[in-house]
């Protein structure tokens, strides 16, 4: 299980993001982001190198503060070919220097996600060591999703990401968050997998949503 180090990341997390989060498609607002950290859960990297975190912001800086998801990998040394996805560097109080990725362009985050929906790994808690986050569903409906060749080819739009995945799928990820009106999010048409999960609204409240969905085709 990945170890939760209680220590420093200079620049922060939020601080990397307030910088690159008006670059992607996705993003709704105008000027500078205030984001601020709703929830999330990670993954863990069976080789233990590569840390994976599925953040949740809200940014207060809107009228109606928006929630995004972020898949994060945090990398000691450079993932070759992803120049293009890497958000910053940052100095970590114990592993030292770490370059910071938007996850989707990660194989590793990639390949575990398709676990998670798989049934093979189970969700962890953001910020406590070795616990499960019970509150991470998942769903898959087909019979054993594999992933030998994981592809990071991520586009993104102005709702979210897609990902070519095995045996003719589509992995969305839904980067702007939308609560499910009855606490139940319903799965769209053409979907055979999913992952949800909830986070903390700006009011105090929780929502839940779905966080990825993987589809017979490019729907979401």
């Amino acid at each position: 299980m990945a170890v939760i180090h209680r220590t420093t990341l200079k620049p922060t997390k939020l601080e990397l993001l307030t910088a690159w989060l008006p670059s992607r498609p996705w993003y709704g607002g105008a000027g500078a982001p205030e984001p601020a950290r709703a929830g999330g859960f990670r993954l863990d990297d069976p080789d233990g190198e590569v840390g994976i975190e599925f953040m949740v912001v809200t940014d207060a800086a809107v009228p109606r503060p928006a929630g995004y998801l972020v898949p994060l990998t945090y990398r000691g040394a450079p993932l070759d070919g992803a120049e293009h996805a890497l958000i910053g560097t940052a100095e970590h109080g114990v592993l030292g220097l770490r370059w910071v990725y938007d996850g989707c362009h990660d194989p590793v985050l990639v390949a575990q996600l398709l676990a998670l929906i798989d049934g093979r790994v189970q969700a962890q808690a953001q910020s406590t060591s070795d616990t499960p986050d019970l509150e991470v569903t998942r769903s898959y409906a087909g019979a054993g999703l594999t992933s030998p060749d994981v592809t990071t080819t991520a586009i993104d739009d102005q709702e979210g990401t897609e990902l070519p995945a095995p045996q003719g799928t589509t992995l969305r990820l839904h980067r702007v968050l939308r609560p499910a009106p009855d606490g139940s999010p319903l799965l769209p048409e053409g979907a055979t997998g999913h992952v949800g999960g909830t986070w903390q609204l700006p009011d105090g409240t929780r929502a839940r949503g779905l966080f990825a969905v993987l589809h017979t085709s490019s729907r979401s």
